[in-house]
């Protein structure tokens, strides 16, 4: 079957951070959201370095290559972060996370690096729609053992893309797209501060891509827009 993609893209800076060290890239095949960690340098340097350096494969690709192709865009990322503390040695330090999707068909691929995350949710007429998470957050939570009994466990990253080879590669997960399907691409300052069932009633809903992306915004700054907030919202349907 045919597939039409629309997607739609929003950033807000918060209400608390100095600047936005979020960046993006919805391209045709490609969309990505990339997280400048905060309290480290040049946050949004790393963030729009990694995105500069994956937007030449916003490009057509073979349905079975989805997945090789995406962790080479994710090599380069974190290549050209590499290349540039090289150029500027007090650069050292930055990193970002990175949530991307390429598609091809009805077919595609999610990377992640981080906890800028992915969510699909299959809308089928019904209202009862499950939300899944697609990508998992790299934190301490998902690398301890029975991480739920242990105390005061941080909730630290323990994989971001910072030019290092040690421990920095993408988690890579396929994806097979049907009719009525809902691609969320997000930065945390919405996944930690807006409730699951929150962002699940706004993809769930019957607004286009470029309304839910503006009601999910407006609902991580109705949080105190403690963060910067980045989405990508990709509709999927059955070409006419």
């Amino acid at each position: 079957m045919a597939l039409t993609i629309a997607a739609a893209s929003r950033t807000h800076q918060g209400l608390v951070r100095k600047r936005n060290e979020d960046s993006h890239s919805q391209g045709h095949w490609l969309y990505v959201v990339a997280d400048g960690l905060g309290g480290h340098v040049a946050g949004d340097i790393a963030s729009s370095t990694a995105i500069a350096a994956v937007q030449a494969y916003d490009r057509p690709v073979d349905p079975e290559d989805l997945a090789d192709v995406l962790g080479r865009a994710v090599n380069e990322a974190s290549d050209a972060l590499r290349r540039k503390v090289r150029a500027d040695p007090k650069l050292a330090g930055m990193g970002t996370t990175f949530v991307a999707l390429l598609r091809s068909g009805s077919q595609a691929a999610v990377a992640n690096v981080g906890d800028s995350r992915a969510y699909v949710i299959r809308r089928h007429g019904s209202r009862d729609n499950a939300m899944v998470q697609i990508s998992e957050d790299h934190t301490y939570e998902h690398l301890v053992a029975g991480a739920q009994e242990v105390p005061n466990l941080p909730e630290k990253l323990t994989r971001f893309l910072d030019g290092r080879d040690d421990g920095r590669s993408a988690d890579l997960t396929p994806l097979q797209f049907h009719p009525g399907d809902r691609v969320l691409l997000c930065s945390d300052g919405l996944s930690s501060y807006v409730p699951p069932e929150q962002i699940r009633a706004a993809l769930d809903s019957d607004g286009s891509p470029g309304d839910v992306a503006d009601h999910l915004v407006a609902l991580a700054i109705d949080q105190g827009g403690h963060d910067n907030v980045t989405v990508i919202v990709v509709d999927v349907t059955a070409a006419k």
